[in-house]
């Protein structure tokens, strides 16, 4: 029993009893933290306004039996003042909580990498200077670089092969670029700008992404989206609610939608590859990504 200090930022907050709320925080040093903190919800509360989403704050804690206590906050970033007054960049930010959260399943295990990650999504977010839709993307493939699950974008996810300098089809269940070899069914194929694009965002090359057409921008925010949602095993219920204006559609995956599964070639199945008969899982995308149907 005792207390520490730690930054963090936090991601969703839930009800207890009349005037309490368990406060979920990415933390600096001590990865995802859930806290109780006491009498928040009253209007006489020091503290309350600043244990909000989106809010990057300075926490002093008190170790519990289940959950620790919430004794001191001090703001550092309100970037949910910036962000609720635009709808684009509010959802797009719900959508990098609710990843953040996902992605750190284990309470108390580190995840520096991650909440620095997020705090500069948000930051950019927040600052007005960039699309936020690139932002958001941008997020989600470098969290899945931290978590291992980053899509192949220049090489083939199953043998490894270098594209020249992209190969022509993405599979979300084969980890993403796969060459002519190795490809499976319902593989898609992406332009070159969309290739461009993820490339891009995986990089941290501004220049490139931001000179990108609406059309790149939905195929690849469609391909982002499938991946993760593939490797996480459900889907992300903020995601549908972001508003991509300017051309370019929102990522609809609750719609029932999905990519066209190619029919099952004859011979045994591809290693990684279900067996015909076999339930598949539907790679949903948004957009008119072409696939390409196997000769039997």
């Amino acid at each position: 029993m005792g207390f520490y200090r730690d930054t963090g930022v936090v991601l969703r907050l839930q009800k207890l009893g009349e005037a309490d709320r368990i406060v979920t925080v990415l933390t600096h040093r001590h990865g995802k933290v859930r806290a109780v903190a006491k009498g928040v919800r009253r209007t006489s509360s020091r503290f309350g306004a600043r244990l909000e989403p989106f809010g990057h704050v300075d926490l002093q804690l008190h170790t519990g039996r289940s959950l620790d206590i919430v004794t001191q906050v001090q703001t550092i970033d309100a970037f949910g003042g910036d962000l609720t007054g635009d709808y684009p960049r509010y959802t797009a930010g719900c959508a990098l909580l609710e990843t953040a959260d996902r992605l750190t399943s284990e309470e108390g295990e580190p995840a520096r990498e991650l909440f620095l990650l997020l705090v500069g999504a948000l930051r950019g977010l927040a600052g007005g200077t960039r699309d936020p839709y690139l932002v958001l993307d941008a997020f989600l493939l470098r969290a899945m670089v931290i978590a291992g699950w980053a899509p192949a974008i220049t090489e083939c996810a199953r043998c490894g092969t270098e594209g020249a300098p992209y190969h022509r089809r993405f599979s979300v269940p084969a980890g993403g670029a796969v060459c002519e070899p190795c490809r499976p069914s319902g593989a898609v194929v992406p332009s070159e700008p969309t290739w461009r694009l993820l490339e891009a965002l995986r990089d941290g090359d501004w220049a490139t992404a931001e000179g990108t057409d609406g059309a790149a921008r939905r195929d690849t925010a469609g391909l982002v989206a499938a991946h993760l949602q593939w490797h996480l095993e459900r889907t992300l219920r903020s995601l549908p609610l972001v508003d991509r204006r300017g051309g370019v559609p929102r990522v609809d995956l609750a719609a029932g939608t999905g990519l066209e599964v190619d029919e099952p070639s004859d011979g045994p199945p591809r290693a990684g590859e279900p067996a015909e008969g076999a339930p598949r899982r539907a790679v949903p995308t948004d957009g008119p990504l072409r696939s390409e149907r196997v000769a039997r």
